[in-house]
């Protein structure tokens, strides 16, 4: 009986994590399709999820503060982030990771060119700094939300954020305007 026990305590703690909600390791989604990497169709729904930035326009270097979150108690497991130019497919600019919740991917052969989730626990926000590149047009940031296996959100995007060239920007590489 008590060998019995153990296989069921086991078991438990290996695969029902796996079977009952979102997997525990191994799920990603791809930096380019943005879509997760098991096998289900994207919600058509509009998304009970928003990204909210913290400026309208930047400069190159500035900081642009961007959070993700459910809207009423919606959650999620996870998520990943980019930002990518009006019509482009290819993220730009680079996070830096400040969220424990939160970690940087490379896509395309660039490090933290999007953010991801760094655990399956349930999120209500999240929030990461984007860091704009030198060479950059106007862009949004995009993400694909997954609630659990079989909800999940592709192309969620941000207002558009537009490039300025002037001198906005004070010591610290952040713009002096604020939304």
């Amino acid at each position: 009986m008590r060998r019995h026990s153990c296989f069921i305590f086991l078991f438990c703690g290996i695969f029902l994590p796996g079977i009952l909600g979102f997997p525990q390791t191994n799920t990603s989604i791809d930096c380019d399709s943005l879509l997760p990497n098991y096998e289900a169709e994207p919600q058509t729904s509009a998304p009970p999820y928003i990204i909210a930035v913290s400026f309208d326009n930047f400069e190159p270097g500035n900081e642009v503060q961007v959070t993700l979150e459910a809207l009423g108690d919606a959650g999620f497991r996870g998520f990943n982030l980019q930002a990518r130019e009006i019509d482009g497919d290819v993220p730009v600019g680079t996070f830096k990771i400040t969220d424990p919740n939160t970690k940087g991917l490379e896509c395309r052969n660039m490090t933290n060119s999007a953010v991801s989730h760094a655990n399956s626990d349930v999120k209500q926000k999240v929030t990461t700094t984007w860091i704009a590149p030198h060479d950059a047009r106007e862009l949004q940031f995009i993400a694909t939300v997954v609630q659990n296996l079989e909800n999940f959100w592709v192309g969620i995007q941000s207002k558009t954020l537009t490039p300025i060239h002037s001198e906005s920007v004070n010591a610290t590489g952040k713009s002096k305007r604020k939304v």
